[in-house]
């Protein structure tokens, strides 16, 4: 059996927007009691390059990891490490998928990395779908009003 946590879902806008919400636009919907400064003027920053950094930067200039870019293919795939909230040794990596289906856009998400976790797996698992699911019906209808 494997431990990857899959979501897929549909959102109503073209591949490319819905990439760029993900990625350039992801502090329009994130949530911001998701974050570790919790401050909600912080700038949430994904560098746009296979090794760049994902994280937060408050307006004092303090800064946040969340995790690393591995692979940046836009507008079809995105894959990196993440850590946010957690120590990077516990890092789980996370692959996010755009398929166009129509003038619509397939969204796959899909984590992998939890047996890193030993005996807290499960709980982190689900506790990280619960978190996505949460996630995922914000950046929806951000990513759907502003195609």
């Amino acid at each position: 059996m494997s431990d990857a946590l899959e979501l897929e879902f549909a959102v109503d806008a073209p591949v490319a927007h819905a990439f760029e919400m993900w990625t350039a636009r992801i502090e329009m919907w994130w949530p911001r009691d998701h974050t570790v400064s919790r401050d909600s003027s912080a700038a949430i920053v994904f560098e746009p390059r296979e090794g760049g950094r994902i994280f937060e930067r408050t307006p004092a200039g303090d800064e946040h990891a969340w995790g690393e870019v591995l692979a940046w293919e836009p507008p079809h795939r995105l894959v990196y490490l993440w850590h946010l909230m957690f120590d990077r040794s516990e890092a789980t990596e996370v692959e996010v998928t755009f398929a166009p289906i129509g003038d619509s856009t397939t969204v796959t998400i899909r984590q992998t990395g939890w047996e890193r976790l030993g005996a807290a797996r499960a709980a982190r698992r689900d506790r990280t779908r619960a978190a996505w699911q949460a996630v995922v019906a914000r950046y929806l209808p951000a990513a759907a009003a502003r195609a």
